[in-house]
């Protein structure tokens, strides 16, 4: 899910900013110094005509001078037209932080592998209909230009840009979003199941687009946190219809028959290659997928409207150049973005990672640090010329049991309530915040909400969280959990043997976390077994339904569960994070048919977050469900909370217009920081949409 910055990034190649010059008719106002120019109807960004007016001045625009050669970088583009018919008619004008910037440069980016600790990367080019502003607080335009509800939120209708484009010059119409949600997002063969945030209480919508700039989502009941989803999702509501969709079926009849001219069974498998069998933007092109075929295909990668586009993909890593076509300018009129080129590294250690960033070979770095790398970093900061912020964060290194785990003896006790809060109270969260969060953490339980919003108890982030492992042995003796052979660790009620298998990936949590609630539950007498395995294992054993405990940290905003209800549905989260009823899913899928049929609680939850989805926000009626959802999350313990703490977030000083990052409100994945701004665009950093 996504965030972008506004934040004008400058990579090192890029050298220093040139601030206070002005570059076009128009002055160089910034966040730092408005030279008198009023601010605008949203924080720190105008519509053209707007800045114009508040200005006083005329704009004139310019490009970066690589353009022309980047462009030809781009497989299947095709030679540069002026820049004045690359711009939309009216360009989202963005007010840099500091300084207005320099062209070029490179952006050096540090990832686990394809797919595992992408996320902060992508947040610094993503874009979406709407995003947040830097106050987390404010919706504001993005890729639409404007955007109005009717009186009881079942219409959402959203004006788009005119002459916006495509990367490779295509227009971008209302056709793209329609595209996107009728024969991708809905379609079966491409996505088999729709994503729930394209759903409103489990029912479609509808998609109408009277003209070219107007699009018109039509709800079947009311869900007011769908503009939100559009500010927060890595899911882009728009996809090339000009390109992706000549290889559907439902709109081009010789589709099969164009994908077979370069070597694909049909033209949904040219679909697939390229946009995967989900909407995560971020997943492997036909560079990576199908080498072979890459030269007979148009393009090596789907257009965009983001800031870069990929154009080279290998198991060691990506590279991206600047969109051309890209629909923001700064306040001189420079289009966007200021950094050339991106280039992202695959590390999958954890070590190898940390000894890059000491050696500075990195520029911006926050997904997948943990608080433990902070003193070594902190050290080597002057002499490796980068900056460390500790910044709060909302999420926290959560545990959950296999609630309907393939075996049915360990699904009877994780499925087991006394079990679950004993193992919640063995963890010695003190210690734990001491030890491995230099006691900077907060130790709580999980709710479902984060932060705390004032619906909510406080009492229940304190639920089952304090430490008491004489309670937690007692409740394990209850439910028939004795050491029968004396070995020192407890069977299973029936006297078979129970060992954890704790597999890790250090994207998602810490190894000494994991290490210490492993030791913790050993003291009540439950054997645990830890093994660190890479992302991509984690998660498929996740999906196999193989994993005795699910490991990850966990966060999200109200505003994120007023448009995704998945926390609060088995398996309770998706791929990027913890599924832990797998089977009750299948039941819910299956209207019963298969699966295992999940207890009441689960299905009062999913009744009431749907009322909850449904409320005015801010409504008396929401808070009062609201409550009700994170008192049943908090004594359920279907996820086990333990230590909320800083995060970690890294910068190379050679960047400028990097801002003070702020207590990300908005964050959807858990280990990606929101910066004050929040899109590393561009340069631009600043919440783009947690996409």
């Amino acid at each position: 899910m996504t965030i972008t910055t506004r934040t004008l990034l400058v990579s090192a190649a890029a050298s220093a900013l040139m601030a206070g010059t002005a570059l076009a008719e128009c002055p160089a106002v910034t966040v730092a110094d408005m030279a008198g120019v009023a601010p605008g109807d949203f924080p720190q960004q105008y519509e053209l005509s707007a800045f114009q007016e508040a200005a006083g001045c005329d704009m004139t625009f310019s490009e970066n001078p690589e353009i022309a050669a980047l462009n030809g970088e781009i497989k299947g583009n095709p030679e540069l037209p002026a820049l004045a018919e690359r711009l939309p008619s009216e360009p989202l004008v963005i007010v840099p932080y500091d300084g207005v910037g320099q062209y070029g440069g490179t952006l050096r980016a540090l990832s686990n592998a394809t797919e595992a600790g992408t996320s902060d990367f992508l947040s610094v080019r993503h874009v979406n209909l709407v995003r947040y502003a830097d106050d987390l607080q404010t919706i504001v335009p993005n890729v639409a230009k404007s955007w109005e509800w009717n009186d009881d939120f079942t219409q959402l209708t959203f004006k788009l840009r005119e002459g916006h484009k495509w990367s490779d010059g295509a227009p971008f119409t209302s056709a793209d979003v329609k595209f996107w949600y009728d024969n991708l997002a809905l379609d079966s063969k491409v996505i088999e199941k729709p994503k729930d945030y394209v759903l409103v209480a489990g029912e479609p919508m509808t998609v109408d687009t009277p003209d070219d700039t107007t699009v018109v989502f039509n709800l079947p009941s009311p869900k007011p946190g769908l503009l939100a989803h559009f500010a927060t999702s890595f899911a882009q509501a728009f996809l090339p219809k000009h390109f992706l969709g000549q290889y559907h079926p439902d709109i081009n009849p010789d589709a099969d028959a164009l994908a077979a001219e370069c070597g694909f069974d049909t033209g949904l498998a040219v679909i697939t290659a390229y946009f995967g069998n989900s909407d995560w933007t971020d997943t492997p092109t036909p560079m990576l997928n199908s080498p072979d075929k890459v030269d007979c295909l148009a393009k090596a990668t789907y257009p965009t409207l983001e800031s870069h586009i990929y154009t080279s993909e290998t198991t060691e890593g990506r590279k991206l150049v600047a969109n051309p076509y890209f629909f923001m300018v700064d306040t001189t009129g420079q289009q966007l973005p200021y950094i050339s080129r991106q280039d992202e590294l695959y590390a999958n250690d954890n070590e190898v990672r940390i000894l890059k960033l000491v050696n500075g070979e990195v520029d911006y770095k926050s997904q997948s640090l943990t608080l433990a790398a902070a003193p070594l970093l902190l050290e080597n900061q002057e002499k490796g010329a980068f900056t460390i912020q500790l910044k709060p964060t909302i999420a926290m290194p959560a545990f959950s049991f296999n609630l309907t785990s393939e075996d049915e003896a360990k699904r009877e006790v994780f499925g087991n309530i006394d079990f679950r809060k004993a193992m919640s109270l063995a963890i010695n969260r003190d210690e734990l915040n001491e030890t491995s969060f230099f006691g900077q953490g907060e130790p709580k339980q999980y709710i479902g909400f984060s932060p705390t919003p004032e619906f909510v108890d406080p009492a229940m982030t304190k639920l089952y969280a304090e430490y008491d492992p004489e309670a937690a042995k007692a409740l394990l003796d209850g439910i028939g959990m004795a050491d029968t052979d004396g070995d020192g660790f407890r069977e299973l009620p029936g006297g078979g043997k129970l060992v954890l298998n704790m597999q890790f990936a250090t994207q998602g949590i810490g190894g000494e976390v994991v290490e210490l609630v492993a030791q913790y539950w050993s003291d009540v007498g439950i054997s645990t077994a830890v093994k660190e395995v890479t992302p991509d294992e984690y998660r498929s054993a996740q999906s196999s339904n193989q994993l005795d405990v699910g490991m990850w940290e966990k966060g999200q905003p109200t505003a994120i569960v007023m448009g995704n209800k998945e926390l609060f549905v088995p398996p309770f989260e998706n791929y990027f994070g913890h599924r832990t009823g797998m089977l009750w899913a299948e039941w819910v899928d299956s209207n019963g048919a298969s699966g295992v049929e999940p207890p009441e609680w689960v299905k009062t939850m999913m009744a009431d977050v749907d009322a909850f989805q449904g409320a005015v926000p801010g409504s008396d009626d929401q808070s009062e469900i609201g409550a009700r959802l994170a008192k049943s999350m908090a004594e359920n313990l279907p996820f086990i909370g333990t230590v909320q703490a800083p995060n970690v977030i890294y910068h190379r000083n050679a960047l400028k217009n990097v801002p003070e990052f702020q207590n990300s409100v908005l964050r959807v994945l858990p280990d990606v920081p929101v910066p004050s701004g929040a899109v590393v665009l561009l340069g631009v950093m600043r919440p783009v949409g947690w996409g």
